[in-house]
C-alpha cells in the first residue's frame, strides 16, 4: 500500500532500512493514527527518519506521495495510492474559503437552532454528506461533523477545527492534570510566592535561635526555645477548565498546577468545562457520575479563600448568557449567573487565560468573561502571574 511512499524516500537520499519500513506499516496497523494527516505525517517521520539532516528529504518525498491528501473528495480513486476506504471518508471534510464562511449565514440564535435540530432528529431517516441542511459530514449545515458552520451541534467528530459548535454532542473523555510536573515550574513558583502569607501556627517544633540566645542570658544555662513553624497561611481554590479547547494548553497547566500544589498547603482544585455551572467535579474519568453540587462549594470554603479560574474563556456566548447554553448538557441556570456567585462568595478572584494576550480582541466570549470578572484577567505568562498574585494580595 505505502510502497511507492518508501521508494520515493530512498530515491530522495533518505536512509530508510526495510526494518524502519516494517515497524512503520506496523505502526500503521496498529492504528497509532487514524483519519489524521498530520499525525500520519509524524508517525511516519518517526519511524523512518533517524537524523534530523534528513528531514527536508523526508518532507519532499512526503509531499511527492501524498500531493493533495487533503483535497480527497468521497469516490475520488487514486490509482497511484490504495488508501483505506475510511481515510478517503474523512478527507472528505470540507475547508471552505473566508469568502465562502461569510456567505453563511448562522440559525438565527440559540433557540432556533435547538428547535431545528429537534425537527432535523424527528425528520431525517439516513446518512447525509455534503449538504446544508441535515445532519451529516463535511458540509454547511449547522448540524454534524467535518464540514463548517458559524453556529452549529457538533455530533460525530473527534474533537474541534473551527472552535465554532455552540454544543457537542457526543461524550468526550478528559484526563486528570498531573500535579507532579516539576519541569518548568521553578519560574511559577516564583511567580506564586507574592500571594503566600506566612503565620505561625501548630506544635511548637521549630528553634527560636533568638528567644534560645536571650532565655540562655537571662537564666545562665542553656535554655532552648522553640515556637510553632511558619506556614503558608493563604488559602487557595482552583476551578481548572479541561477538555476541547483546553487541550493544547495542557502542559502550562499541569506546570502551573504543580508549582500551586507545591507553593500553597491551603489548596482546593475542581475541575470545570468551559464556564461555571451546577457542578464540578474533582476526576475527569467520574465527571459525570460523581460531581459536586457547585452550591456545596460556595457552601463549604469561607470568603478568606483566593478563588483562582483557569481556561482559556474560548466558547459560545450562549454559554455564558443563556440557560440551556452549556457545551455538553442542559444547564437550568446560565453560566455568567454561577460566575457572578463565585465572584460575591470570594471578594478576592482572578480568571487566569493561556491564550496571548493580543488574541483576546478576536474572541466574544472572551470579553464577555473579562466584563463579569471587571478587568481581573491576566496571562497565563511569568509577567501574568505576577500581576495576578500581586491583584490577590491587596
Amino acid at each position: 500500500m505505502f510502497l511507492p511512499f518508501f521508494e520515493n524516500l530512498r530515491s530522495v537520499g533518505v536512509p530508510v532500512s526495510l526494518r524502519e519500513y516494517l515497524s512503520f506499516l506496523e505502526a500503521v496497523k496498529a492504528g497509532l493514527v487514524t483519519y489524521d494527516v498530520e499525525g500520519f505525517y509524524y508517525l511516519a517521520r518517526t519511524a523512518m527518519v533517524k537524523d534530523e539532516r534528513n528531514i527536508d528529504k523526508f518532507d519532499r518525498a512526503f509531499a511527492q506521495t501524498f500531493k493533495g491528501l487533503d483535497q480527497i473528495q468521497l469516490g475520488d480513486v487514486l490509482e497511484a495510492i490504495e488508501l483505506p476506504a475510511d481515510w478517503l471518508e474523512k478527507m472528505a471534510e470540507k475547508y471552505l474559503t473566508e469568502e465562502e464562511k461569510a456567505e453563511i449565514e448562522a440559525m438565527g440564535g440559540f433557540e432556533k437552532l435547538m428547535e431545528t435540530l429537534k425537527q432535523r432528529l424527528e425528520e431525517q431517516e439516513g446518512r447525509h454528506q455534503g449538504g446544508n441542511k441535515w445532519i451529516g459530514t463535511a458540509g454547511t449545515s449547522p448540524f454534524g461533523a467535518h464540514g463548517y458552520n458559524p453556529e452549529g451541534v457538533r455530533i460525530g467528530q473527534e474533537k474541534g477545527r473551527h472552535g465554532r459548535a455552540v454544543k457537542v454532542w457526543d461524550k468526550r473523555e478528559f484526563k486528570n492534570l498531573d500535579d507532579t510536573v516539576e519541569l518548568g515550574t521553578r519560574n511559577i513558583k516564583v511567580a506564586l510566592k507574592r500571594l503566600r502569607r506566612w503565620a505561625r501556627n501548630g506544635a511548637h517544633d521549630e528553634l527560636d535561635l533568638d528567644g534560645t540566645i536571650r532565655a540562655t542570658a537571662e537564666h545562665g544555662y542553656l535554655d532552648v526555645q522553640t515556637r510553632p513553624e511558619r506556614r503558608n497561611a493563604v488559602k487557595v481554590i482552583l476551578f481548572l477548565d479541561v477538555g476541547g479547547s483546553m487541550d493544547p494548553h495542557i502542559k502550562v497547566m499541569e506546570e502551573l498546577f504543580s508549582a500551586a500544589k507545591s507553593e500553597f498547603k491551603h489548596l482546593e482544585h475542581f475541575y470545570f468545562h468551559n464556564c461555571l455551572y451546577e457542578g464540578v467535579w474533582k476526576d475527569n474519568r467520574r465527571r459525570w457520575d460523581q460531581q459536586t453540587p457547585t452550591w456545596d462549594v460556595l457552601r463549604t470554603y469561607g470568603s478568606d479563600y483566593k478563588c483562582i479560574f483557569i481556561g482559556d474563556a474560548s466558547m459560545s456566548p450562549y454559554e455564558i448568557h443563556y440557560p440551556g447554553g452549556a457545551n455538553e448538557h442542559w444547564n437550568p441556570e446560565a453560566g455568567q449567573v454561577w460566575l457572578e456567585r463565585a465572584r460575591e462568595q470570594w471578594p478576592s478572584n482572578l480568571w487566569i487565560n493561556p491564550v496571548p494576550e493580543r488574541y483576546w480582541a478576536y474572541t466574544q466570549s472572551i470579553k464577555m468573561i473579562q466584563d463579569i470578572f471587571e478587568n481581573q484577567m491576566v496571562t497565563m505568562t511569568l509577567e501574568g502571574l505576577e500581576k495576578g498574585m500581586k491583584e490577590l494580595s491587596r
